[in-house]
């Protein structure tokens, strides 16, 4: 008995011309992994809001269903909170460059990037206002200051502290983008 599903010799349906998705230049990208910093404490976001769900649906079951509806609330914003952590960082695509901040999203069409160099600078320390000796990725624009934009991505970031490899691919693969779309 034939199993054509298994063999390797098989003609396949679809079309040859069909690009794989991680080759659709034009869809929006992380061009680096999350790193463990940041994995952490979205995972740990997601189990604090598990137990507030559980706390959610006793409150139902023993109190008044609004009580239960705002403790649910609370809990889809810990999602929604640990998602957007998640998603945080530098997305790269055909069109432009885009910084995901916590609350604000940043996209520079490439037309508008005169340069994405590495420096090395103070930057912030996981964030926070402790700054310490390490390297940034900075955007310049036309017709906008650099002083007053933030990193793009630093070594000491939740995706990069204590990963200098993994800093110096990213942003060598930003640059790389930035060198194959930016203006000639």
């Amino acid at each position: 008995m034939p199993l054509p599903f298994l063999t390797a010799d098989r003609v396949f349906e679809a079309a040859d011309d069909v690009p794989l998705p991680y080759d659709d230049r034009d869809r929006w990208r992380r061009p680096y992994r999350p790193g463990p910093w940041r994995v952490a404490a979205a995972a740990l976001a997601l189990l604090l809001a598990s137990f507030v769900l559980f706390a959610a649906v006793i409150i139902a079951a023993t109190a008044e269903p609004a009580s239960a509806g705002l403790v649910f609330t609370l809990a889809l914003l810990v999602i929604v909170a640990a998602l957007r952590l998640l998603r945080m960082g530098v997305w790269v695509s055909a069109r432009g460059l885009r910084h995901v901040g916590f609350l604000t999203t940043r996209t520079a069409p490439w037309e508008q990037v005169t340069s994405v160099r590495t420096v090395q600078q103070p930057v912030r320390w996981l964030g926070l206002p402790r700054t310490v000796q390490g390297q940034a990725l900075l955007l310049a624009r036309q017709g906008r200051p650099a002083d007053g934009l933030p990193p793009l991505l630093t070594t000491h970031n939740a995706d990069f502290l204590g990963r200098t490899e993994a800093f110096d691919r990213a942003a060598d693969s930003v640059e790389a983008w930035a060198e194959e779309y930016g203006p000639r």
